[in-house]
């Protein structure tokens, strides 16, 4: 941390994108040949994508901008879960294998969520997707 503001870094979710990035490229580079510029391509850029596009808006001065990032990040780490089942059903992977990815990164899922959560506390709360108070999903007539 630096001078009280929190580097991208310091996200415990960022990090372990990113370890997972450099696994997935490990990964996809023992595929075959055939698939260098279509799965495995594909694979990297969105294991990629999702850290970067928390980097890319995480000093952002406006909430909407940042939750945008994290919005992207989640939908391009359950992005490179799909390549990864494809992957499976190929054969690239064993299932052990994909469960593993997959696990891992659900819990970034899910990690990204209440960091999604903990951002909307700046809007006001008509503008949250996630309501403070759980009754005001199902307001009572």
């Amino acid at each position: 941390m630096v001078s009280g503001f929190m580097q991208v870094e310091d996200l415990e979710v960022y990090r372990k994108l990113c370890q997972l990035h450099i696994e997935v490229c490990d990964l996809a580079h023992k595929w075959p040949a055939e698939e260098r510029y279509e799965l495995a391509s594909q694979i990297r850029r969105c294991s990629n994508n999702s850290p970067a596009n928390l980097a890319e808006k995480h000093s952002d001065r406006h909430v909407k901008n940042k939750i945008e990032g994290v919005n992207r990040a989640r939908g391009e780490a359950l992005e490179t879960i799909h390549h990864l089942f494809i992957a499976r059903l190929k054969g690239y992977v064993t299932e052990e294998c994909y469960d593993r990815f997959r696990s891992r990164y659900q819990e970034c899922v899910r990690m990204l969520n209440g960091l999604e959560r903990r951002l909307e506390k700046n809007l006001p709360p008509s503008e949250r997707r996630f309501p403070s108070d759980p009754r005001t999903l199902n307001p009572e007539p």
